[in-house]
This record gives structure tokens, C-alpha cells and sequence, in this order.
């Protein structure tokens, strides 16, 4: 039997020394972020491993814009599955409006009649929202009618992308590294609302269909295929099922603060997922039971150590 060893902490560690001591331990919540650390550096130093990263929750307006845009630019992640919210926040940071740091001790009455909505403890002007609706017009008119008759939401998240000047932008990394956005479910956005005010006057339809043909392309692409899962909802569905095409994934890491036992997919084990050929019967996974706002921070510093070292 392995023993449980006891970390051992120091002065000026670096982060990647504290997830060694983490996975030494091996156990419970440090164990399976060092597993997790494990994984991650396997997807990103296999040239053959695509790489899939889902996000669902507000994990942008939290903080991890930078992440996420910098894995796109070092080119770790080649597909982002993701809902339409995450890609509105990034667009109204590029438009330079800015997340506040609030409290989930809100009076929220106060907060409406000043303008400003809440996502948990973050803060943001509703103007934001305004001035893209305006942003997002004129973008549209970039597009040839033509096109905008039958987009798919990828085509149009990458078309956003190339008009973003901002450096720590999702989009506009995603456009400049060719990523493929997948969010067929953009409409569920504030900006996708905003989509349907302007095609009562004007023309653009998305067809969701669309963005199925350019997951499935990269699906049937990939040598090895790996996931990172933040959150759950729609982008951990739709990127694993169209995995089962090629019978699963082969490295796995999930983060999520969800509960199976609703029978919920979000808080779905990836053991369960093997069942679906989701996850291959003899794949690498690990789920973290943590917010993925602390977890996956840890992990990426971790990694990226690692593979400056290699």
C-alpha cells in the first residue's frame, strides 16, 4: 500500500512546488488537482493531442480572461466549447468597460436603479451592454448580406474576433490562431438577443448545425483528443458527445463544484461518461471538486512551469 505523504511547505515555493507536494500526498482535493496537473501537462506537450476546453459559469467576468486568451496564443488549446455569456464579457472588456468587484451582500434594488447588474460578488454597468449592442450592429454590417443568411455562431465569434484590438482578448486570440469558437447556443446571450433585435430590420441567421460540422471537423482530426471541463451545462455536453464519434477522449479533467446525485449532467462523474463513450474505457481522467476559479488557476501555473522546464 502507497502511504499518504505529508507536504511539506516552504518560503518563495513556487506554485508547480506546491502541486508536486499535492500530488506526492495523493489524496482527496490535492491528489486529484496533482492528477490533474498530470493530465494537463500530457495533453499540452503531445503535439498529436488535441485539446478541448469548455467553459460554462462566469468564469470571464471572474478573472480568467487572460488565461484562457494566453493558452489560445501559446497554442495549448485548439478548440473552445463555451456559452454565449462568456464571449459577451469578453467583447464589452474589449470595448474597455471593466468587471467590479462587489459583494454577495448586495442590496439589489440599489444596484438596479444605478445601473448595475450582479453576477454573484462582480459588478458591471449595464452601459456595457448598451454600447455593444451598438459595437455588435456595426460589426454586423462588415459581414456581406449574403454570408450573414447562413452563419454559423463559429463563423460569426470568429468574424467578431478580427475586428477586437485587444491583446487579452478570447475572441480575438481564437481569430488570429484559427480556433474555432463552438457556441451554438449564442443566442442564449445577451448578445444574442441583441442578434434578434437587429434581424427584425436587417438579415442574419444562424444555423447551429453549422457549428456542428466545425466541432466534428476537428473531432475527426484529432490523433489524441483531450478535454479540460470547466463547469459543466452545454459545452461539457456538446464536446464530449461529439467525441463518442471517435469513441471517446483520451485524457479527461474536469473541474466543477456540481453534485451527481440529482442525475444532472454537470455534476456527472467522468466514470459515467466512459458508459456513453464519452471518455475512453481505458482513458486518463480525474475530476476536482473545487471552484474552478481556484483550481484551474493552480493547475495552468503548474503546467506551464513544467513545460518551460522540459
Amino acid at each position: 500500500m502507497k502511504h499518504v505523504k505529508h507536504m511539506r511547505l516552504q518560503a518563495k515555493m513556487t506554485v508547480n512546488k506546491l502541486v508536486e507536494e499535492m500530488n506526492a500526498a495523493g489524496v482527496l482535493g490535492a491528489g486529484r488537482i496533482g492528477k490533474a496537473s498530470e493530465l494537463v501537462t500530457e495533453m499540452f506537450s503531445d503535439s498529436n493531442c488535441t485539446v478541448f476546453l469548455t467553459l460554462a459559469g462566469a468564469l470571464v467576468p471572474a478573472g480568467l480572461r487572460r488565461v484562457i486568451c494566453d493558452l489560445i496564443r501559446l497554442e495549448h488549446v485548439n478548440v473552445l466549447v463555451t456559452t454565449g455569456a462568456n464571449m459577451v464579457h469578453d467583447m464589452v472588456e474589449a470595448l474597455g468597460y471593466r468587471h467590479g468587484v462587489g459583494t454577495f451582500a448586495a442590496e439589489d434594488k440599489s444596484l438596479k436603479a444605478q445601473n448595475i447588474g450582479r453576477i454573484g460578488d462582480i459588478y458591471i454597468q449595464q452601459e456595457a451592454f448598451e454600447s455593444l449592442e451598438k459595437w455588435l450592429f456595426e460589426t454586423l454590417e462588415t459581414i456581406p448580406e449574403e454570408k450573414r443568411q447562413h452563419l454559423s455562431a463559429a463563423e460569426l465569434l470568429h468574424e467578431i474576433g478580427k475586428k477586437i484590438d485587444d491583446p487579452e482578448s478570447i475572441l480575438a486570440a481564437a481569430a488570429k490562431k484559427n480556433v474555432p469558437i463552438i457556441c451554438p447556443a449564442f443566442v442564449d446571450s445577451i448578445a444574442g438577443f441583441q442578434l434578434w433585435v437587429y434581424g427584425q430590420d436587417k438579415t442574419v441567421h444562424l444555423d447551429p448545425l453549422l457549428d456542428v460540422n466545425a466541432l466534428m471537423d476537428k473531432v475527426y482530426e484529432a490523433k489524441k483528443a483531450g478535454i479540460i471541463i470547466l463547469g459543466g451545462g452545454f459545452p461539457k455536453h456538446f464536446a464530449l458527445f461529439a467525441n463518442t464519434f471517435r469513441e471517446g477522449v483520451d485524457l479527461a479533467v474536469q473541474i466543477t463544484m456540481d453534485r451527481p446525485e440529482p442525475g444532472g449532467l454537470s455534476g456527472a462523474s467522468l466514470e459515467e461518461a466512459i458508459s456513453w463513450g464519452k471518455v475512453k474505457p481505458d482513458g486518463k481522467a480525474v475530476t476536482v471538486i473545487c471552484d474552478a476559479t481556484i483550481a484551474f488557476p493552480i493547475i495552468i501555473a503548474a503546467v506551464l512551469d513544467r513545460l518551460k522546464t522540459k
